[in-house]
């Protein structure tokens, strides 16, 4: 659960961060001006749909930051390039003779079997293997 207390503090300090009033920031992240000044009163709890909204409007902020004061703000980056993207590779037949056999040799029970295995990838396909 969020403390109200301390998430009105991060929210004060992106403010102050982006040199904004409470009405330029509900501008910001279009939300109406009473909900700002209910959850800086302490009146109102953060809503999820209020709290993607900062994440959208403020990139620089952390999700996990804003929600539990871990982290840091603004958000750091030390990427000097982009690396380049992997190339999709076929993933190892994990169904194979030998491979069932390294699992199954490490589990005791003899009676589980592997019925489906899914690799989710970064950019958020996936791809699912049934025996």
């Amino acid at each position: 659960m969020v403390n109200t207390e301390e998430f009105t503090k991060r929210l004060q300090q992106i403010m102050e961060y982006h040199d904004l009033t409470a009405a330029s920031f509900a501008d910001k992240i279009d939300v109406g001006r009473s909900s700002i000044s209910h959850l800086l009163s302490g009146r109102n709890k953060p809503s999820l749909d209020f709290v993607m909204k900062i994440v959208k409007a403020f990139p620089e902020v952390e999700l996990y930051w804003l929600l539990n004061g871990k982290g840091s703000y603004p958000k750091t980056t030390s990427v000097t390039s982009p690396l380049p993207e992997p190339e999709k590779q076929q993933p190892p037949n994990l169904f194979s003779p030998p491979a069932l056999e390294r699992v199954l040799a490490a589990d005791n029970d003899k009676q589980k079997q592997i019925q489906k295995i899914v690799i989710f990838y970064s950019d958020g396909s996936f791809d699912a293997y049934e025996n």
